[in-house]
């Protein structure tokens, strides 16, 4: 049987192994046995990150909408409990943007809805 040999594949490989570490600390950018843990690791936090990401944005958005609605004199709860009976359906994030850029806006909507 012939012999096969790897060498270009295995380097090709590394090659992609380190451009993907680069600029991680200690020895996990430049230690393949460091380098593929850390690699697969990263992976795994950026994927569950880009979940966390909506997670986090929505908890910003409420934070934003009571402080703004506070301001006005009422809560973040009496707010949407008098847009859904209103029957004004506005997004959590739309509201933010309003709550933060256009303050007149939202404090007359607030105050039509209330």
């Amino acid at each position: 049987m012939p012999r096969v040999k790897r060498a270009m594949l295995h380097l090709k490989k590394r090659k992609k192994l380190m451009k993907a570490v680069k600029g991680y600390k200690w020895g996990r950018k430049n230690k393949i046995k460091l380098a593929r843990p850390a690699m697969l690791k990263a992976g795994v936090y950026a994927y569950r990150d880009r979940r966390n990401k909506k997670r986090d944005r929505r908890s910003l958005w409420l934070i934003q909408i009571n402080a703004a609605c506070r301001e006005i004199g009422t809560t973040y709860s009496k707010l949407t409990a008098a847009l859904k009976k209103g029957g004004i359906e506005l997004d959590r994030k739309i509201l933010s943007e309003l709550a933060r850029t256009q303050s007149a806006v939202f404090s007359s909507l607030v105050k039509k809805v209330s």
